[in-house]
């Protein structure tokens, strides 16, 4: 390199490298702080648990732990990645009731009909919306804590049985049709042409008119 290259100022990059689109959208469910005791004191660390889907079928979950709060978010991130899993999904709902038991936590969910919306908590609303599920009922006990209820509702999803899912997807699908079969036909209207409209108007008028007669005054002389 010469020196008069050495002397070009390159133009500084504000921000870093832009970020590609992904295709999953990412949810930070809990940041906890944490500690160790050991030999000279206690050690910080943060723990992330984060929720990750495309809201077309796709859900993860991870739980990572790191010295800082974005360097967790990261690992939590690639662990959800890995661990992805595809909801059934019928008419915006799951297909049937399911009941799972995760650690102390005891989760129920049903299925909705359209416009009910997502009845549910934090943490259970986040990976519904996630996955892609618009009508959904469910009710947890036991537990509050957000890694289990996660954990359990993620269960539950992935716990459907295939063959059953399959009857109910096509008695759904049976059902579109014949409702889409019973639907009325509109007829087609007829066109009526702007001139015909006109040249009608102008002679209901003209036979509306009265005809004018010729009234001649006398006048009388005296």
């Amino acid at each position: 390199m010469t020196a008069p290259e050495k002397n070009i100022m390159k133009p500084r990059s504000f921000g870093g490298a832009r970020k590609e689109p992904s295709e999953f959208d990412e949810r930070i469910v809990e940041v906890q702080r944490i500690s160790r005791v050991v030999k000279g004191g206690r050690r910080i660390r943060f723990r992330c648990l984060v929720v990750i889907g495309n809201k077309k079928g796709k859900v993860g979950m991870g739980v990572a732990k790191a010295n800082d709060v974005s360097e967790a978010v990261r690992k939590a991130t690639t662990l959800a990645k890995k661990h992805m899993i595809v909801v059934p999904i019928i008419d915006g709902t799951i297909p049937y009731e399911i009941t799972v038991k995760s650690g102390s936590a005891r989760l129920i969910l049903r299925p909705a009909s359209s416009g009910t919306s997502i009845v549910a908590g934090g943490s259970i609303r986040v990976v519904a919306e996630l996955c892609g599920i618009t009508d959904l009922l469910s009710k947890t006990m036991g537990s509050s804590n957000k890694i289990n209820n996660v954990t359990a509702c993620i269960l539950a999803l992935s716990s459907f049985n295939p063959e059953y899912v399959a009857k109910i997807q096509k008695m759904s699908d049976n059902k579109a049709a014949l409702i889409k079969a019973k639907a009325p036909v509109e007829a087609p209207k007829a066109e009526v042409k702007a001139e015909e409209v006109v040249v009608e108007a102008k002679v209901e008028a003209k036979a509306e008119k009265p005809a004018k007669k010729n009234v001649t005054k006398k006048v009388e002389k005296k």
